[in-house]
């Protein structure tokens, strides 16, 4: 039990190494930063969504932009698309469990908004449709995927794939990627900045 322990903690320790030694992946990262920053000061929000484990990661990481982060400062606006139960289940069953997060945004996206979709496979239908209303809506696309990107690679303005095919690994850095993202935009525009 203590090497499947310690097995558990190399793995995610090793894709989060081979995150950081990637260029691409990091510059990604600062690229969707500054965008989100950019956002932010045009008086925008970010909107998340994913399904178990990723709406998880979505509300947590709205949380961080409207409660705080490392610091104190004003709440900035975003909103997690998984939390209303009664939105949920009037949704669910008036339209089905695909158009979940699109009716969302339809009601409450604006151009200039960033969409930020969390699917370990990339494929979530829920997630896709979503993004496609975003692309009427000239909203800012982004997807955190596993290593494939799945069908949400193309649909999205900026893809951050994870390399890896193991769901928890992902999920891992997921929430690192979204707490960098949180940390940057909060130091930008609250901080002293880099």
């Amino acid at each position: 039990m203590h090497n499947y322990i310690k097995n558990h903690i190399k793995e995610s320790y090793e894709i989060k190494k081979s995150i950081l030694e990637n260029d691409q992946l990091t510059n990604l990262i600062k690229e969707v930063s500054e965008k989100a920053i950019e956002v932010y000061r045009a008086g925008n929000k970010t909107i998340l969504a994913g399904n178990g484990g990723s709406a998880a990661d979505a509300q947590h990481i709205a949380g961080e932009f409207v409660s705080r982060f490392y610091f104190d400062r004003p709440g900035l606006a975003s909103l997690a698309l998984t939390t209303d139960t009664s939105i949920l289940t009037a949704i669910g069953n008036d339209y089905g469990y695909e158009q979940l997060f699109a009716r969302q945004v339809q009601a409450n996206g604006v151009k200039g908004d960033m969409f930020i979709g969390i699917s370990t496979s990339g494929n979530s239908k829920n997630v896709i449709k979503a993004l496609e209303v975003c692309k009427e809506k000239g909203i800012i696309t982004v997807g955190f995927t596993g290593a494939s990107g799945g069908n949400m690679a193309e649909l999205c303005d900026y893809c951050i794939k994870v390399p890896s095919n193991e769901t928890p690994r992902i999920q891992e850095s997921h929430i690192l990627i979204g707490h960098i993202l949180c940390a940057i935009v909060e130091e930008v525009i609250f901080g002293k900045g880099f």
